[in-house]
């Protein structure tokens, strides 16, 4: 499936269960997409720490035929394995359960650890968010990676503008790099600047901003906080909406 179609399976599914964060979804898509096409291995780890982004997973989880199409449109029905926030219980590839935010990324890190430990392979992916910088949890986590050298920690974080509406949150990338992170900003809609970024080796744990658009492919969302929590209200919507998707 393309990314089209995988968006417009997000907008049908959140339509048909009225749940879902859409935009945020939209948001990371394009990094979920270069992430799982050449880059994370069977010896990697990926920590979706933002969980409420977690339509852009099971999207990704359907693409690689991890989940059924049924399973995708029973999205947060009762007894559904695919929940508003992902749970490692009901889904093997997920490796914790995750949505109160600043949860996921200390975890990463204490999986990161525990691969040194073991002399294990692999990379550990963690994907935050920039309103959930807002954690103390984040820059706790952040000094310790650094402190530690995890050359096998990959922290991303998808930077759009979510937090603007908050605490404003600037210059993460020389905040990371203060914490000896190896840290860098990218165009996160862009597939050869998010792979790069993805691969380049380093010695010390690395930080990559992702400078995105929230709602990203669909101009009514794009950028705007009505749509953080929506979904369609009618068929007519969801058409206008599918149509609009580029």
């Amino acid at each position: 499936m393309n990314k089209k179609e995988l968006m417009s399976c997000i907008l049908t599914t959140a339509f048909k269960n009225k749940e879902g964060h859409i935009a945020s979804a939209f948001s990371i898509l394009d990094f979920m997409l270069s992430l799982y096409n050449g880059v994370i291995t069977n010896d990697d780890e990926f920590i979706l720490s933002k969980g409420h982004s977690s339509l852009a997973l099971y999207a990704i989880m359907l693409a690689k035929k991890q989940i059924s199409i049924e399973d995708f449109f029973l999205f947060c029905e009762f007894d559904s394995k695919l929940g508003g926030h992902p749970s490692s219980k009901k889904l093997p590839n997920v490796k914790i359960s995750t949505g109160s935010l600043g949860h996921g990324f200390p975890y990463a890190v204490g999986v990161a650890m525990a691969k040194k430990m073991k002399k294990e392979k692999g990379i550990v992916y963690c994907l935050i968010g920039d309103g959930e910088a807002n954690e103390g949890t984040i820059w706790e986590s952040a000094l310790l990676a650094g402190s530690q050298k995890l050359d096998n920690l990959v922290c991303v974080m998808d930077f759009n503008g979510s937090g603007e509406r908050a605490i404003k949150l600037v210059s993460c990338v020389e905040k990371f790099r203060s914490f000896f992170w190896n840290s860098i900003a990218v165009d996160g809609h862009k597939e050869s600047e998010i792979k790069n970024s993805l691969l380049f080796k380093s010695n010390i744990p690395k930080f990559i901003e992702l400078r995105t658009i929230k709602g990203k492919g669909c101009p009514i969302m794009e950028n705007n906080p009505e749509w953080h929590h929506k979904q369609p209200s009618s068929e007519q919507e969801l058409s206008t909406l599918i149509e609009s998707l580029y």
